[in-house]
């Protein structure tokens, strides 16, 4: 199965685009678990077990867990495990570099961990971003426009009377022969959301900042969605790992994950006719 066909397998059989960020700030556990050596997991697998029938993919931000050292790895790859087969993960790695590293890295994320996506930086061009789509089992996010507000200080600069994410998505459409790359694109950016689906069509969109940072949720369904409502992949980290700062975390976490995907699931059926 290609990454595009198990994406779409989890969003249908879920009926779900959420993307749970699993962005475990070891700071920031409920009292009980901040002093365990296993505390991050056992977070993280209290959290996969809450929310698991309720989205299509789950994204640890590999920052997290290489501040732990070692044992971050560890858990990093542990908690992959505990992730179902049919569920889509995405090392939030964001990474970039010429093509001999790049290969390293790839072997890295989708060999030892066993990622099925990766989120890159295309900056450095086509070299850096081809030993990561070889298979078509594994996709890779390219950043387009991040939803942070220094976005402005480069992302939007213009390339030949256009801006550079566009310039990045146009590029990343010729290079999609395997139908594995998809485009990272903010949730504080919708009127571009709509520009840069109009450039991809038919390609996968991870779009953050819906939750803590204020994303409009109503657009990126609108906007971020193919012509069937799917393919939008909707990231929610802090506001669903950390609904509360109690020992009811997990089930605070899956109320708010089931909010989230009902109200896309209600601008879904708003904007888009259902498959038949």
């Amino acid at each position: 199965m290609t990454f595009r066909e198990k994406l779409i397998a989890a969003q249908r059989q879920r009926h779900s685009l959420v993307c749970v960020g699993l962005d475990t700030d070891s700071q920031r556990l409920p009292d009980h678990l901040r002093d365990s050596a296993d505390g991050v997991l056992e977070f993280n697998r209290k959290i996969i077990e809450a929310t698991q029938d309720l989205v299509c993919a789950y994204k640890p931000n590999l920052a997290f867990y290489e501040a732990l050292g070692a044992r971050g790895w560890d858990i990093l790859r542990e908690t992959t495990t505990l992730i179902p087969p049919d569920v889509v993960t995405i090392g939030d790695a964001k990474r970039g570099d010429i093509g001999s590293t790049a290969e390293q890295y790839a072997k890295a994320l989708f060999g030892n961990l066993r990622f099925d996506a990766i989120t890159i930086n295309a900056y450095l061009g086509y070299d850096s971003v081809e030993p990561f789509i070889r298979d078509p089992e594994h996709g890779v996010f390219v950043l387009a426009l991040t939803s942070n507000p220094g976005s402005r200080d480069f992302q939007r600069m213009k390339v030949v009377g256009k801006p550079l994410y566009e310039k990045v998505a146009r590029s990343c459409v010729k290079w999609n022969a395997k139908g594995n790359i998809g485009l990272v694109v903010g949730a504080t950016h919708p009127n571009d959301l709509k520009t840069i689906r109009t450039l991809a069509p038919a390609m996968p969109i991870l779009i953050p900042g819906v939750g803590t940072q204020g994303g409009d949720l109503r657009a990126s369904i609108r906007f971020g969605c193919d012509k069937h409502g799917e393919l939008a992949v909707i990231n929610s980290s802090r506001a669903i790992l950390y609904a509360s700062a109690g020992r009811d975390f997990a089930e605070a976490a899956r109320r708010e994950a089931t909010k989230l995907r009902d109200q896309i699931r209600s601008y879904q059926s708003e904007f888009f006719t259902p498959r038949r």
